[in-house]
């Protein structure tokens, strides 16, 4: 939660300060020591439960005591057990309350140390009642983690404000105090939940479309009204919020459906038939142009004498690939940025809220939930790559292109990159070891323009017609990143030869492999066999808890192209590549 407006609370002389220290105030009755009897104490000593035969609603009660004697002891903490049986261990078999439920915070027992020592003075006709006891760890703590905490840590702070610890929590913030015990009406944090969905000031703010229930403020209140105990050492966290389950079209039955209507429209169906083509997105008539990979054998990897290797990219292994088409550019904003901002209102996980069984198939593909920011950061969208998309968007991006056009598309896996890109070659690129032609044939970190990606199809092709295969933006593949994947592979391999279509699983959130360097990479970065995986840096500043399942906002020189296999897969198979990339951050 931040705090936007300024915030004159001033803490009066009956209220804990900042530091949520009792040795600078006064006990008032009504506000310190009213509220922590009637949640710590009169559950055990009222009219129905008397434990002890003591009752507590009223001073006379408290005075006349139990079968101890009196309670209280006007004047003398030391000898009133109301105070005494406070500060026993938390194993005394006499302590108050029992261990059981908790002990009262420092600060509250200090007020009741300061009231007894005052003359415990208690306003005629008051009496207690019974209310909840607010436990931090069990009530609050979840709440502040699940609706705070993302915005108000260490890293972040927005306003200023750190709510990880105690110390910080009450003294730190533009507008400090934002916890003020013992008067709700004054303290930020309880407030700003109650501000209508639509005030600015709301928190949860209203972006998150997730605002805390109205029995969750009310914790949040009562904890305050009772002193907002915080127990030492207790650090915050954030943490996900559960969700309601949503109601998704985009299952297994959707996938089948699609693969039906793939089945009627293909017509190809040897490699004879494959040709180049080109297409037009049905939604929108942007074209997009498939170029022709004829299958073939190939040593995935690179040689131990390459320059510039790494482990990962042995042992070599041979390969065979079946026929493919690769779009012969990465896709471009002019592609993706109408399957990216769309105007169907969306669950977080890309679901149209409202559907119907008989909509379009393309319709109930899940879509990116909006942006929150601009995603080109000013590059350029008219014929430049799309960028910054997750693995898990990239793949339902396919999923969309394929319910409209009846063509199976995915990420290439990558075996199938590494052979379109080295082109029949064995060389470090396909044009050979020297890295100084590579500026004719890729944006990388020696020549891009004004440090930023470039528009695709400006520097040569590979010799099968491929464009920007290295460098401008690296490009998804479909695979889970493994460093020892070859060396599985290899001992899997039958009569020495794995199956090229075959790919690492995803069981993690990270890392995805991705391919072919950027524009901000070093030459090396862009030869053919060199190997990379993706990592939680590429989204840190994304302030969405959890964080988006659609955007790596901190990686803006990543992004992909597609693959039509000529082999039609089943329908399981095509879920897998769909849905492939365990989007949840852990």
């Amino acid at each position: 939660m931040r705090y936007a407006k300024p915030l004159f609370l001033m803490l009066t002389g009956t209220l804990l300060s900042s530091a949520h220290a009792a040795d600078a105030v006064k006990a008032d009755f009504d506000k310190n020591i009213k509220p922590i009897l009637e949640s710590a104490c009169v559950h055990c000593h009222n009219e129905k439960n008397v434990k002890g035969k003591l009752r507590i609603e009223t001073k006379e009660l408290m005075l006349k005591g139990g079968e101890n004697g009196t309670s209280l002891v006007p004047g003398n903490p030391e000898k009133s057990p109301l105070y005494k049986a406070l500060t026993l261990a938390i194993d005394d078999d006499d302590v108050m309350p029992p261990k059981k439920e908790g002990l009262l915070a420092k600060e509250q027992i200090e007020l009741i140390k300061d009231w007894v020592a005052q003359g415990a003075p208690w306003p005629a006709g008051v009496v207690l009642k019974q209310r909840p006891r607010i436990d931090f760890v069990k009530h609050v703590q979840p709440l502040l983690e699940q609706n705070c905490v993302s915005c108000h840590n260490p890293e972040k702070a927005k306003g200023k404000w750190d709510l990880s610890t105690k110390a910080k929590a009450f003294a730190s913030g533009e507008n400090a105090p934002n916890i003020v015990p013992f008067n709700a009406a004054k303290c930020p944090l309880y407030t700003r939940t109650t501000l209508a969905a639509d005030d600015e000031d709301v928190m949860p703010p209203k972006k998150s479309k997730n605002p805390m229930s109205k029995a969750d403020s009310e914790l949040l209140r009562g904890w305050v009204e009772q002193g907002a105990p915080w127990p030492e050492g207790v650090t915050l966290k954030a943490k996900e919020k559960a969700s309601a389950p949503v109601s998704t079209p985009d299952t297994m039955d959707l996938v089948k459906k699609i693969r039906d209507f793939i089945i009627a429209t293909s017509k190809e169906k040897t490699e004879a038939d494959m040709k180049n083509y080109d297409n037009k997105i049905p939604k929108t008539g942007v074209p997009y142009h498939m170029v022709t990979i004829k299958g073939g054998e190939f040593m995935l990897g690179s040689p131990a004498s390459e320059a510039k290797r790494g482990e990962d990219e042995g042992p070599q292994v041979k390969v065979k690939i079946k026929p493919f088409w690769m779009s012969a550019y990465e896709t471009t904003w002019d592609e993706y940025q109408p399957y990216m901002i769309n105007t169907t209102d969306r669950n977080k996980d890309g679901s149209p809220k409202v559907w119907k069984a008989d909509d379009k198939i393309d319709n109930l593909v899940s879509q990116p939930t909006t942006p929150y920011t601009e995603m080109s950061f000013g590059m350029g969208t008219d014929g430049y790559p799309a960028i910054s998309m997750t693995q898990h968007a990239a793949n339902k991006y396919c999923q969309w292109l394929s319910a409209q056009t009846g063509h199976y598309y995915r990420l290439p896996t990558e075996a199938e990159w590494e052979y379109a890109a080295r082109a029949g070659t064995t060389t470090a690129y396909f044009f050979g070891d020297d890295p100084a032609q590579l500026k004719d044939y890729a944006w990388f970190f020696e020549n891009a323009e004004n440090f930023q990606y470039s528009k695709v199809g400006k520097k040569k092709p590979n010799p099968w017609g491929l464009y920007d295969i290295y460098g401008n933006v690296v490009e998804w593949c479909i695979d889970q990143y493994d460093a020892k994947a070859y060396a599985n592979w290899a001992a899997q391999a039958k009569d020495g030869v794995i199956d090229g279509s075959q790919w690492v699983h995803s069981k993690t959130p990270y890392p995805h492999s991705v391919r072919g360097g950027s524009y901000d990479d070093d030459a090396d970065m862009l030869r053919s066999a060199f190997r990379r995986g993706s990592e939680p840096a590429w989204k840190a500043q994304d302030p969405q808890l959890p964080k988006s399942i659609w955007y790596h906002t901190d990686a803006k020189w990543l992004g992909f192209r597609i693959i039509r296999p000529l082999e039609i897969p089943s329908a399981e198979e095509m879920y897998a590549a769909w849905n492939n990339g365990v989007a949840k951050e852990q």
